[in-house]
């Protein structure tokens, strides 16, 4: 069964068709192994967004569970991730809401990402990821970063902000203005988690270190508790119950949809951005490639089912799809079994998380922000070029002045906007030809004499950010005194819209008012379709357009030569060659 645009409704049917218990072996083991990861990372991720912890661990199951159903490979495990928590977070902060007031919106932020991403699946959107620059995605996720570890100081010296803050100002302001209201309990437990869980990462890396770091911290608060220390009334977490898993249709309200519109939609792109790249990356190990589409369809799906059930911002994780990948992960079962074994554990052990302290989750998270710095990648984007040093460092200080998700939207208009800045400006370098014949640059500083006729080599995208500056510099060239003919050399120039046919159009009446000649040689056959189809053709004339002739590059210019010599008379033109450059 499928949609429109090759989307498949229901692959997981393939994968059934051709289970064995050998396939269930290995799914399983990965599965428990994913699973032992993602129930802690949930808490983690809840924490982050300032939601109930049984909020990340639900999301966490709902998503690995549904994801796959709809997903054609196992390389994606879904669930909640940092970034979108950073702005869900961010969000209700800036709208200065309560945790209790948040959480009605939060199910109706979900059914609009999910139906984002499902639109977009159908309109096959994913495919233009490609074009977002690596340089917004890592301002934005450093400013992320940075935000996320800022925010879990309060929880780490245990205190907590009276105030709403949804910006990194925000949050350092409020930091330094209660950490005198530091308890050492939650600082000696936040140390000890530290040094514990980077003893275990460098001795045992392959073992489940957040959950065993989180188990013998509770131990180890739970010997100081017997020991009589004193501990503030939030120093652990919160309990939670089989109750909490709630099932329920949002409630509709075009007042809050208008609200959560901008959130909506940057969760969904970051959501599509993360789980494309992190699919594509682990395939392209295996050799193999994912359906973008396909996964931007599994991801609507997975949070619309984390709206209906209790459930957070579901996107690609990048450590938990390694984890499955590298545990041995048959088919995409395998996270169907580690969203169950999640959500087993959720309802079975919920009520114990109380014995975990808040300042060792606050620690572990502050480690997962860390890791999202990647000071290599960030030294490519800075040096590499001026454009992308702009673009990288605007992006990050938006994200840390104003509202998280307005980074995004700030930093892909910039990228865009250097871009075509880059684009519109063609560049001509005059050749001529030397004494032995051959095809030279001209000097800058070297004297010429007047051609009387000039080859304008077109390469590039002769678009309407562009065809403006071109015609502008034609005619420039135009008012050289001895200049008779200009022949176009468009075999290379791509792209061609309205606005340049105009401007073309509006070139060929200013050259016969000059009294000059325009010739287009080397015109390929959707160039002259396009000549056609806007008229542009019987306003230049036919006889001035000399069509490409594959087999012989040069011939199409040497006959429109050859023709602008007839058109000269007998005397002989001198010619001069110019060419644009990419910039």
């Amino acid at each position: 069964m499928a949609f429109i645009g090759h989307l498949d409704l229901l692959p997981i049917h393939r994968t059934l068709h051709q289970y064995n218990r050998t396939l269930f072996k290995a799914d399983v083991l990965a599965g428990l192994n994913v699973a032992l990861l993602a129930f802690p990372q949930g808490m983690a991720y809840a924490l982050i967004a300032g939601l109930p912890l049984h909020y990340g661990i639900f999301g966490s199951a709902i998503a690995a569970i549904v994801g796959p159903i709809f997903s054609k490979s196992s390389f994606v495990v879904m669930g909640p991730t940092n970034t979108p928590s950073v702005i869900l977070m961010s969000t209700f902060a800036a709208m200065g809401l309560s945790q209790a007031e948040q959480l009605p919106l939060l199910s109706l932020l979900l059914l609009m990402i999910g139906v984002l991403l499902v639109i977009g699946a159908y309109l096959q959107i994913a495919n233009l990821t490609q074009y977002i620059s690596r340089s917004v995605l890592m301002g934005y996720i450093t400013a992320a970063a940075t935000l996320i570890i800022a925010n879990q100081i309060q929880n780490l010296l245990g205190f907590n902000f009276p105030e709403n803050a949804s910006t990194f100002l925000e949050v350092c302001r409020f930091t330094l203005a209660h950490i005198g209201e530091s308890q050492w309990p939650s600082v000696l437990l936040a140390g000890l988690t530290l040094i514990l869980y980077l003893l275990l990462r460098k001795r045992c890396p392959k073992w489940p270190n957040v959950a065993i770091t989180l188990a013998l911290m509770a131990l180890i608060a739970y010997g100081m508790q017997r020991a009589h220390v004193p501990f503030q009334n939030n120093a652990f977490l919160e309990p939670f119950d089989a109750t909490t898993f709630k099932i329920g249709l949002p409630s509709v309200e075009f007042t809050a949809m208008g609200q959560l519109a901008n959130t909506a939609l940057a969760i969904a792109l970051l959501c599509l951005l993360e789980g494309i790249s992190i699919g594509k990356s682990l395939a392209e190990r295996c050799g193999k490639r994912i359906n973008a589409n396909q996964e931007m369809l599994a991801l609507g799906i997975a949070n619309i089912s984390c709206g209906l059930l209790s459930g957070m911002p579901a996107s690609g994780s990048m450590t938990r799809s390694t984890l499955n990948m590298n545990s041995g992960a048959a088919t995409p079962l395998a996270s169907v079994y580690n969203g169950t074994i999640c959500l087993i554990g959720a309802l079975a052990l919920g009520g114990m998380i109380a014995c975990i302290p808040r300042a060792a989750l606050a620690v572990l998270v502050i480690v997962i922000g860390l890791s999202l710095i990647n000071y290599n990648i960030i030294r490519i984007v800075v040096r590499s070029t001026r454009s992308d040093a702009i673009v990288f460092f605007s992006t990050l200080v938006c994200g840390l002045l104003f509202p998280l998700d307005s980074a995004i939207y700030f930093g892909v208009m910039l990228s865009m906007a250097l871009f075509l800045s880059k684009a519109r400006m063609p560049e001509m370098v005059e050749y001529q030809f030397n004494v032995e014949g051959q095809l030279t640059e001209l000097a800058k500083d070297a004297k010429r004499e007047n051609p009387q006729i000039s080859i304008v080599h077109v390469e590039g995208t002769l678009f309407f950010g562009a065809s403006e500056l071109f015609s502008d510099r034609v005619r420039r060239l135009c008012e050289e005194p001895n200049l008779k003919v200009v022949i176009l050399k468009m075999r290379n120039a791509h792209h061609l819209d309205a606005t340049s046919v105009m401007a073309l159009e509006g070139l060929i009446r200013y050259m016969k008012e000059q009294k000059r000649l325009l010739l287009v040689s080397e015109a390929r056959e959707d160039a002259i379709e396009i000549f056609s189809r806007s008229g542009l053709k019987d306003t230049l004339g036919e006889e001035h357009i000399f069509p490409e002739i594959p087999s012989n590059p040069t011939a199409s210019t040497a006959n429109a030569l050859k023709y602008a010599k007839k058109q000269l008379g007998p005397a002989n033109a001198q010619i001069r060659i110019y060419t644009r450059e990419n910039s």
